[in-house]
């Protein structure tokens, strides 16, 4: 990796990872998308994976390229740029080890024999995971990426570098704790997600420690902050730590999933516990195998997660 001094917003730093397994960056990244309009990550025509993130040295916009079956090639341009590049390997799954799951049942034995190369990335980035993972409490997705693009284009930074489109980093803890209520109200959230929020951005630095700390331990302070469940600390675990074993327990429609996925039948939380428990510690990588090989059966029918215009009230 290259590592040379401060960089501006138009300098550029490359580095090539080339890994001992086979690689697949659009499974490993996709992930860190929030919906098609995500002003943090883009994809442009030739395939190449655009995001921004921000590092202990500032901001960074970098472009990853799969050049084959085990490399991708990185460019990455902004203060934070080097930074990045350290933690590339991990980001696009050189850490995560999938060489003890040994799934019995027959659709994830078939889902893991197609998609072999899916692995588990981390950013190591808890904040820019936890916000949108708060958005996205208790209301309809298409809601929830609506409010984060309104809030990250109006109160983040522009991403540096030449980008494929108008992108931009997503606000510091400090911005996100003094975004006035209001403004929250008119990106349409409501007051009990802006309040937690303001809570994690208050404790920002102890939520960042988290992402060097065993998983329970990471667990537990993500849920120590009151209004961040078992659910949001799930989706935070996955991307920022690239968590195996993080269920999304309490997901409006996971248990259901994997119910008709795995059993011909609907379950609820409480039966998704109890029958994944073999599966431990993959159980979020099993999620991820039915979702990349097209076998979780999604029902049809069902009440939806109601789309709530929260600047009526």
């Amino acid at each position: 990796m290259l590592s040379p001094g401060p960089l501006s917003a138009t300098d550029s730093v490359r580095a090539e990872f080339v890994s001992d397994r086979p690689l697949d960056v659009l499974l490993s990244m996709s992930p860190l998308r929030r919906g098609r309009t995500d002003p943090t990550y883009e994809r442009d025509v030739s395939g190449s994976v655009w995001r921004t993130s921000r590092f202990e040295t500032g901001p960074v916009t970098y472009r990853l390229t799969q050049t084959s079956r085990h490399s991708v090639a990185a460019t990455a341009w902004g203060p934070g740029a080097s930074e990045f590049l350290e933690s590339l390997p991990a980001l696009v799954g050189a850490d995560d080890d999938a060489s003890e799951f040994a799934p019995e049942h027959p659709t994830l034995k078939e889902a893991h024999r197609l998609f072999p190369h899916l692995r588990l990335g981390r950013t190591g980035r808890v904040m820019e995971a936890l916000v949108p993972a708060i958005l996205e409490q208790r209301v309809h997705g298409l809601s929830a990426f609506a409010s984060w693009r309104k809030l990250v284009t109006k109160f983040g930074d522009r991403a540096p570098g030449p980008t494929p489109k108008p992108m931009f980093v997503s606000p510091t803890p400090d911005v996100w704790r003094r975004i006035p209520s209001w403004e929250y109200h008119l990106a349409n959230v409501d007051p009990a997600r802006s309040k937690t929020i303001v809570r994690c951005a208050q404790v920002a630095n102890r939520l960042e420690q988290a992402s060097s700390m065993s998983p329970e331990d990471a667990m537990k302070r993500l849920r120590a902050v009151p209004g961040v469940g078992i659910w949001t600390a799930a989706e935070v675990a996955q991307r920022a730590f690239g968590d195996p074993d993080a269920l999304s327990v309490g997901d409006y429609h996971l248990s259901a999933v994997v119910g008709w996925s795995l059993l011909g039948r609907p379950i609820d939380d409480a039966e998704m516990i109890e029958y994944m428990k073999p599966i431990a510690p993959h159980r979020h990588r099993a999620v991820r195998l039915l979702a990349a090989s097209g076998k979780a059966i999604k029902p049809k029918f069902g009440p939806r997660t109601p789309l709530v215009d929260h600047t009526w009230h």
